[in-house]
């Protein structure tokens, strides 16, 4: 009985999910969204997609100059993963969408200050209903869009249609901590530097995160395995999934 009285009270603290705006689309948002030090994040995503890629067979396809892999990037903002992505040694060409304009003109500047307008083609798409026929990429992967959305499931479901028979799926998201204490650590070690406007949007997205369980249940309701989903940082989970 102490058990169980314990496990109640520990759940009863737990923050509850307050959402924020499904689409950052002001010149204010996107300007300090972009501006904020994404690159160390930005640098470990794609490393981790790589290697997993390259643990399928997959493999193949990005060392062959001859067959570009076809990436979906869902939410890509202004475009800074799909840059990271394009800059290894691997052939793919991305196609990188998002429901803000105002982050799509940042990310065309991005992208052709880069030099990367031949591989990445930019879209305003609405991630819970793409247009893109089922079984389209061979890749298709987000990193942190999962929590601007109010109901989620409409964009793994998306997600997962649209993802072709032996291509992986990478997403990654942040987070919910269990309490106020923790968000203002987090806040502090990952946003300290930065502006008050982009520490509070910090902020407010850890409070829109969802919990490890909440994404696995999700998951699990388009038949993603448990086993494909872990917690991968103090602030991140991550769903790396090859769809057979």
């Amino acid at each position: 009985m102490t058990q169980q009285l314990k496990i109640v009270s520990e759940s009863s603290a737990m923050l509850n999910r307050i959402l924020e705006p499904e689409v950052m689309d002001t010149r204010e948002e996107a300007s300090d969204y972009d501006s904020m030090n994404h690159e160390a994040v930005n640098r470990r995503f794609v490393e981790d997609f790589l290697a997993f890629c390259f643990s399928t067979p997959l493999k193949g396809r990005l060392i062959d100059s001859t067959t570009p892999l076809t990436v979906l990037d869902v939410g890509t903002g202004t475009a800074q993963i799909p840059i990271e992505l394009c800059r290894r040694p691997v052939t793919c060409r991305v196609h990188a969408i998002d429901l803000a304009n105002e982050m799509l003109k940042l990310a065309e500047i991005n992208v052709a200050r880069a030099g990367l307008a031949a591989s990445i083609q930019l879209e305003l798409v609405d991630a819970k209903k793409m247009t893109y026929a089922d079984r389209s990429f061979d890749a298709v992967i987000s990193n942190s869009i999962v929590h601007h959305i109010p109901e989620p499931r409409a964009v793994f479901s998306e997600m997962s249609r649209v993802l072709a028979m032996g291509g992986v799926m990478f997403v990654r998201d942040l987070l919910r901590p269990n309490t106020d204490a923790e968000v203002d650590r987090l806040v502090a070690t990952y946003a300290g530097q930065e502006n008050a406007h982009s520490q509070q949007m910090f902020r407010d997205s850890l409070h829109a995160a969802l919990t490890l369980a909440e994404v696995r249940e999700l998951a699990q309701e388009i038949n993603i395995p448990e086993s494909a989903i872990a917690q991968t940082t103090d602030r991140h989970w991550t769903l790396a999934w090859l769809f057979l």
